[in-house]
């Protein structure tokens, strides 16, 4: 009978990690996102668009390429003297008239400071990925597929696939820098630890039994 190979997968395992990390990766950008944009964005599109806290500040790629993410209620993008609505995720969050909210122009400060917080999320990343992952060779695995979910989130969020080349610029950009980084830690660990000598005093019993065993062998030769 076959030996049986020992198997390191562990499905259960495996998707709890990546629960885990893209949990971690949008904790820290809900964490950070909202206070900085209450800081320094516009305010009135801001709470036209459902606020700082507003999901789609995160899941719409849209924020951070600088795209218009609301229309009136004639559609298109042209806004005109009447009543606007404003929609995000499929649910209204603002209405009003141009004349006294909001005149439909996009706010270029948000989408640098959704950008900034993504590379810092992905700066958390390294750590979590440290902590979590621990092994260099599942490093690019993991960062990449954070990458690919959130992809397929926002498209599902904003219901267009994205086209804009600042948000693969920093979503691949911030996912290059988080594999670089965490493999040389995870590396530089595994090396430290593999270099660590334990200093372990022979028994003596053990060294006569080898013996003996040895001086056996050279006899049948």
């Amino acid at each position: 009978m076959a030996p049986q190979k020992n198997s390191n997968w562990d499905p259960v395992l495996l998707i709890s990690q990546i629960v885990s990390m893209q949990t971690l990766h949008y904790l820290t950008l809900s964490i950070i996102i909202p206070p900085l944009l209450s800081l320094f964005a516009e305010p009135i599109s801001l709470n036209y668009e459902g606020g700082p806290a507003n999901v789609g500040m995160i899941m719409d790629w849209r924020e951070m390429a600088g795209r218009p993410t609301v229309r009136g209620i004639y559609g298109g993008e042209r806004w005109t003297s009447y009543t606007q609505w404003a929609w995000s995720g499929g649910k209204k969050v603002g209405y009003g008239w141009k004349e006294d909210r909001w005149d439909g122009r996009t706010d270029p400060m948000r989408g640098w400071i959704i950008a900034g917080c993504w590379l810092v999320a992905c700066s958390a990343d390294i750590y979590y990925l440290y902590s979590l992952i621990r092994r260099p060779r599942l490093i690019l695995d993991f960062a990449l597929t954070l990458a690919f979910n959130h992809l397929v989130l926002t498209t599902y969020y904003s219901a267009s696939l994205p086209t804009s080349f600042f948000f693969w610029l920093v979503l691949l950009g911030g996912s290059a820098v988080t594999v670089v980084v965490a493999e040389q830690l995870c590396v530089k660990r595994e090396m430290r630890e593999g270099l660590s000598v334990v200093n372990v005093r022979p028994d003596p019993e053990d060294v006569e039994v080898d013996e003996m065993e040895m001086g056996g062998l050279l006899r049948r030769d």
